[in-house]
């Protein structure tokens, strides 16, 4: 007898050993038919996996995040079956799933072409229309050693000769295709019928730049058409905001081979940064920040004191003088606190917040390396706040609050909430992590904020939440978080004079509303387009006049407009004024002034907003309003 417990905890009873395929037959043929594999705890299976014992048992389906990755595994399976149908002498190697699709590498005597994948595709959803049984079996390793060599597939060989010799190795067959793979799988190929093939890119075999340079093929594969079409949608429109793209169309940064992973910022790129920094600098003069700035380099020692020497050498800018060791700090975190050790601190001085605009560095491998999104050099709004364990909560909960206003001001009102708590390997009691863990969720809650929880997601020195963007497009962006350490401050020794007279070690929040400057204003450009909010735009009004007639009162509007603040550029080139509007509305200014001879005896302007808007003629005073009502608003 084997009971079965579903997750509404009602329960079935069989004679004897049972199929997922078949307890999900008892409930209903729908949804046999629409089962894709069970889960048994927090074990996936197939269908045809058997049941001896009692258990619980979850039916996976397509509406299952667990579906979907089952549907994209079983895809770049079926990508591979496709590759050997037509090219019969590619060899296939590893397929995992990625976020939102898949990959697999090939191994080819020449590059695929676009038409290649346009055949590979259509090959896949011949495949997929015969409904093939996907059959798992067993075998022992040395005899699927053999197997693949056999198959003149010497990548898996060599994959599957790493495995221990007593452990076996399961495969799964579709057709004439037959593929390592622990599983699980979708019962058929019919199951997969939403999918589309990307790109290719080069990938080194085991990641290893001394080996054989394979094929990736890409694709994306989803439950449903429309969730299919409308990721492509989103792919589109992404390409179509993407800020490499419009970083070179509006003038504002380059990357450079000179200097891989660093930014050139052009004068209205640096416009940016600018308003940027100064935003927040103003964030941290409003609530109770003070400014500090520590060294580029700082001796090893010290980092091997943190624990960063030995855990992050490899990310770490290296050099030496004197014969003496330095690294080009990768985070702000140690200086602040040689900073906080300067001269006694009482527990009057806490809560004692600091605040850096911090130039760091980081080795990031260059494969890596994405415009201003993922950079070798960047700087951070790093934050430090050294206080009292009974102020972790209030200092928490004004924090989120401060978050929350920042990304509005730019924008971003939707926001995913999480909270990583205790990892296994850990440091501290379970005392001072209830406590931290506690403040953290009590913030989150005082901020009316629904949030997720990560189980052992935090760092080894402390729990942390993590604050997530959504975009205009639904794309996630992790930016902000801040972080409870009870650990820094120990280790470099850290303390302050309580009111019993004693020496106690502060607690260390480390906290960053917009992270990386650099990310952030590479989300910012995509967020809006290129099409910045007044307040951000490097150039927010162009005046232009219609013959050179006007040039007199340009200059005189630009001044009057400059004197208010106001970023203003003039347009006095001998072209016609259809043709200027064009190019700046192309550049996405935010407002373009238009004035002829009518305008110039008025003492008025022609205003055309962003979006191909006419709003006629207004007075230069009307219109000086307008633009700071719209400055104000961070509209």
């Amino acid at each position: 007898m084997v009971q079965i417990t579903l997750p509404d905890g009602s329960q079935r009873q069989f004679d004897g050993p049972v199929t997922v395929a078949e307890v999900a037959q008892s409930i209903g043929s729908g949804l046999a038919k629409a089962a894709l594999g069970g889960k048994l705890g927090n074990r996936l299976v197939d269908t045809s996996y058997t049941i001896t014992a009692d258990t619980p048992l979850s039916i996976i389906t397509a509406k299952d995040p667990d579906g979907l990755e089952m549907i994209r595994h079983s895809t770049a399976h079926l990508l591979a079956y496709a590759v050997k149908e037509l090219f019969p002498d590619a060899q296939v190697t590893i397929g995992p799933v990625i976020e939102n699709g898949f990959y697999y590498d090939f191994s080819y005597k020449r590059p695929f072409t676009p038409e290649d994948l346009v055949a590979i595709e259509q090959k896949m959803t011949e495949l997929a229309a015969k409904d093939e049984p996907v059959v798992r079996r067993v075998l022992p390793r040395d005899a699927a050693v053999e197997y693949f060599k056999g198959m003149g597939e010497a990548y898996k060989a060599e994959l599957i000769a790493s495995i221990p010799t007593n452990e076996d190795v399961s495969l799964y067959r579709e057709g004439a295709f037959e593929d390592l793979c622990r599983g699980p799988h979708v019962p058929s190929t019919g199951k997969l019928k939403h999918f589309k093939l990307m790109k290719v890119a080069g990938a080194y075999w085991r990641g290893d730049h001394r080996n054989e340079m394979l094929q990736r093929i890409y694709g994306t594969a989803w439950a449903s058409k429309e969730d299919l079409k409308q990721y492509l949608t989103m792919l589109e429109e992404a390409e179509k905001r993407d800020h490499r793209k419009l970083g070179k169309e509006l003038d504002l940064f380059h990357i450079d081979e000179h200097s891989p992973g660093t930014v050139f910022w052009h004068p209205k790129g640096w416009t940016l940064w600018q308003e940027v920094e100064q935003y927040m600098r103003r964030v941290y003069r409003d609530n109770g920040y003070q400014e500090v700035k520590g060294p580029q380099l700082l001796d090893k020692t010290l980092w091997e004191k943190t624990g960063h020497w030995d855990k992050y050498r490899e990310n770490m800018f290296i050099t030496e003088s004197e014969k003496r060791d330095y690294a080009l700090k990768p985070m702000n975190c140690p200086g602040h606190i040689m900073i906080f050790k300067q001269g006694v601190k009482s527990y009057r001085d806490l809560p004692l917040r600091y605040g850096e605009f911090g130039a760091c560095h980081r080795n990031e491998p260059t494969g890596g390396l994405h415009g201003i999104m993922r950079v070798r050099a960047f700087t951070q709004d790093d934050g430090h706040i050294f206080c009292t364990e009974d102020q972790i909560l209030p200092e928490c909960t004004a924090y989120t609050a401060l978050l929350q206003k920042v990304y509005k001001d730019f924008g971003f009102t939707d926001i995913i909430y999480k909270v990583a708590t205790r990892p296994e390997q850990r440091i501290g009691s379970d005392e001072s992590w209830d406590k931290a863990e506690h403040a953290l969720m009590e913030s989150l809650r005082a901020s009316r904020c629904d949030f997720e929880i990560s189980p052992g997601e935090g760092a080894f020195y402390g729990p942390k939440v993590e604050y997530t963007l959504k975009d205009a497009i639904g794309r996630q962006w992790q930016c902000g978080t801040i972080q409870v350490d009870f650990s820094m401050a120990e280790r470099l020794d850290a303390e302050y004079v309580g009111e019993d007279g004693a020496r106690h070690r502060p607690v260390m929040l480390h906290r960053a509303i917009v992270g990386s400057l650099e990310r952030f204003i590479g989300i910012l450009i995509e967020e809006h387009a290129g099409a910045l909010p007044v307040w951000l735009a490097p150039v927010q009004v162009v005046v232009t006049g219609i013959t050179d007639a006007q040039a007199d009162y340009v200059q005189s509007v630009a001044k009057t407009l400059r004197n208010q603040g106001l970023r203003v550029e003039t347009d006095l080139r001998n072209e016609k004024i259809t043709y200027k509007i064009r190019e700046h509305s192309l550049q996405k200014l935010p407002y373009i002034l238009v004035v002829g001879d009518k305008e110039k005896e008025a003492g008025a302007v022609a205003v055309r907003a962003r979006g191909n808007q006419d709003l006629g003629v207004m007075s230069l005073d009307a219109f000086a309003k307008r633009i700071a009502q719209d400055i104000a608003s961070k509209a």
